[in-house]
């Protein structure tokens, strides 16, 4: 494999095709892995890419680890398919190619693999048979935006309540915050949590910078009569799916329904760009509460991991290996 060569031919592809979600974009990857620190195993017909799968790599206490880099849902395996394929097909067309991958993958001698699968892609038994594992998660998607109506319809009772009731004390603006303004908010909801933010100020200042060269981000908070913000999302989306990647509150003015209020301004601005509205989760009790509330369709995406022998004798240790690989 020649990686410096797959990754100036991926830059290239990503370039002139949309179809690549913008987590596995490589100006995305560029932002949120640093330029040197990632890479994509590429499976080409007749000069043409099919295939992809770009990965995060880093080594910790001398061990190679491949897994989700900050703030990005989902990277795995994208797949061109040919036009009017047949189903039957199909499947010996994605094991032929995830095989493929597979082989690159385990020529680069990791440790511990864990990557979160687009939701298209469903076939893991490739994997499966080369003892890998799955376990199945779930974000909430609104995959029709065309009636806005129906849309609000769907919301719980309680939820459209609450927008109403926000509406009548709070307005919402948009991209005039600096992203060191949301930075701020957004902080806030980890320290009500007790939990320690997982990035950092610079790290999200890159990201934002290269959202905004693309034209993919938008900056949206909620503001009373005294300019107080009460509540601020940040979502990103390419032509397929908006997704709402970020959100802070002040947590002495919760109580007012700005978050809800921010959400339906968001799927409004979703209609305008992209086809879908992905809330990014969550599998937290009490945040998949929140999410099922907009009335989304529970989505299922796989986490696919292996761990080397060597991986495996730390396992026990359990503090140990979180140390390593960031596991929470």
């Amino acid at each position: 494999m020649n990686m410096r060569l797959n990754k100036e031919k991926y830059r290239i592809y990503c370039e002139k095709c949309s179809d690549i979600p913008i987590f596995s974009q490589a100006w995305w990857m560029d932002a949120v892995c640093g330029e040197h620190n990632w890479d994509v195993l590429l499976v080409e017909k007749n000069g043409e890419i099919i295939a992809s799968m770009p990965y995060y790599m880093r080594k910790k206490y001398g061990l190679k680890i491949i897994t989700q880099p900050k703030l990005t849902q989902t990277n795995g395996i994208w797949i061109k398919y040919p036009s009017s394929q047949k189903y039957v097909k199909k499947i010996s067309y994605e094991r032929e190619i995830i095989s493929n991958i597979i082989k690159q993958l385990e020529q680069l001698k990791f440790d511990y693999f864990c990557q979160n699968f687009y939701y298209k892609f469903t076939n893991w038994l490739p994997f499966y048979w080369k003892s890998y594992n799955q376990t199945t998660r779930y974000t909430y998607r609104i995959y029709d935006l065309s009636d806005l109506q129906k849309i609000w319809n769907s919301f719980n009772d309680n939820v459209r309540n609450k927008i109403r009731k926000a509406e009548k004390i709070l307005t919402v603006k948009e991209d005039d915050l600096t992203i060191e303004e949301f930075f701020e908010i957004n902080s806030m909801t980890f320290t009500r949590q007790g939990i320690e933010i997982p990035y950092s100020l610079e790290f999200l200042k890159r990201l934002h910078s290269a959202c905004k060269q693309h034209n993919a981000c938008k900056i949206l908070y909620a503001v009373d009569d005294k300019q107080q913000i009460h509540a601020a999302i940040y979502l990103v989306w390419d032509n397929s799916t908006t997704y709402y990647l970020m959100a802070g509150e002040n947590p002495e003015l919760r109580k007012s329904g700005a978050n809800n209020l921010l959400i339906w301004h968001a799927i409004r601005h979703a209609s305008n760009v992209s086809e879908a509205f992905d809330f990014e989760g969550s599998m937290i009790e009490t945040v998949e509460e929140f999410v099922r509330s907009f009335g989304g369709i529970q989505t299922l995406y796989f986490q696919i991991y292996k761990m080397s022998r060597r991986m495996q004798m730390l396992y026990h240790g359990r503090e140990l290996l979180k140390s390593i690989i960031g596991a929470k």
